[in-house]
């Protein structure tokens, strides 16, 4: 870990609770598709209403689930602050992951935080991998404890490394620094860093300064990667993260880099009924638009274009302050 500033000195975004929340609420809709807890026996398992998001774009939902009885909170806030290891019991599980509970506490361990699982998107039967935790007992860590939403997550991962890690960690972090960190996890909305027993996001808006289709397409779970750290929010375990500053702005450049009328090479990336955006060498990405491709003539763009395919573009107009670009496939 490094404190040296990034070289291009992008302007540091203010991050406030209102970006924090934009997430969250991002994750409650991305999770939402996710099926009821499965429990073990009848016992009361879930939090008092109907409703747990995990801040790894994870959720459990079943309001037939009787209430559980009242958390502990003195003892997860002394947890969480002391960053101590907790054993605690598998009592169930959704497809995002599993339910544990102890004497006194209750919460939930979302999919990418577990050892084993973690990682493993493709070729594997969730439902089956995570049944057979049910009646275990895991050596786990808190890393988010919100009482006002009755809201604690546990991690297996985050209990490797030793106790009193994190805040080691937060102390040593600070915002413009430059930090390496591995892939974690890969969601919707964003991409999930470990920064050695401190987990931060890059959202999807901080991947790059062009458009990105999905966060899969820039960073892949289990790879390395150098990311700098916009803000710190240590009471909720919380570090926001951003790629494209360690980048310059190709934006602040593109007036003179692209004047109106000028032809340049560019990369189709996205193919709508609309139009389609191609992504300039400099890596800005503009727009073009159906009625500048002369190939259409009324048929669907995609058995015209094609997303990687190498094409010519005419700017027609460009708007850098708000990173807008359209272009035209009609070069005279």
């Amino acid at each position: 870990m490094t404190g040296q500033r990034n070289k291009h000195e992008n302007p540091m975004p203010a991050i406030d609770e209102g970006w924090w929340s934009s997430v969250l609420m991002e994750e409650s809709r991305y999770s939402s598709a996710h099926p009821p807890v499965r429990s073990a026996g009848n016992r009361s398992e879930v939090r008092n209403d109907s409703k747990l998001v995990a801040s790894h774009g994870e959720v459990e939902t079943d309001d037939s689930l009787e209430k559980k009885p009242a958390t502990n909170w003195n003892q997860v806030k002394e947890l969480y602050m002391s960053d101590q290891i907790v054993d605690l019991a598998v009592t169930g599980h959704n497809r995002g992951g599993l339910l544990v509970e102890g004497s006194g506490l209750y919460g939930f361990v979302p999919f990418s935080h577990l050892i084993d699982l973690a990682g493993k998107v493709e070729n594997i039967d969730r439902d089956h991998d995570l049944e057979s935790y049910v009646g275990r007992s895991l050596h786990l860590k808190v890393i988010e404890c919100v009482p006002e939403d009755d809201r604690v997550v546990f991690s297996e991962r985050a209990a490797q490394s030793e106790p009193g890690k994190r805040a080691e960690l937060f102390s040593a972090l600070q915002p413009g620094q430059k930090v390496k960190g591995t892939v974690t996890n890969v969601t919707d909305f964003g991409v999930f860093v470990d920064l050695g027993g401190v987990e931060g996001l890059i959202h999807i808006s901080e991947l790059s300064w062009g458009r990105v289709s999905h966060p899969s397409n820039i960073a892949k779970i289990g790879s390395s990667i150098d990311v700098q750290v916009l803000d710190l929010a240590p009471e909720r375990c919380r570090v926001a993260l951003s790629l494209k500053r360690l980048l310059a702005n190709p934006w602040e450049h593109a007036t003179v880099e692209f004047p109106e009328g000028s032809i340049k090479n560019a990369t189709i990336t996205n193919v709508l009924s609309f139009g389609a955006f191609a992504r300039l060498d400099a890596g800005v990405e503009g727009l073009i638009h159906v009625s500048e491709i002369p190939q259409a003539n009324g048929q669907p763009l995609k058995e015209i274009l094609s997303e990687g395919e190498a094409v010519q573009v005419r700017i027609l107009h460009l708007d850098s302050a708000h990173q807008r670009m359209g272009l035209s496939m009609r070069l005279e």
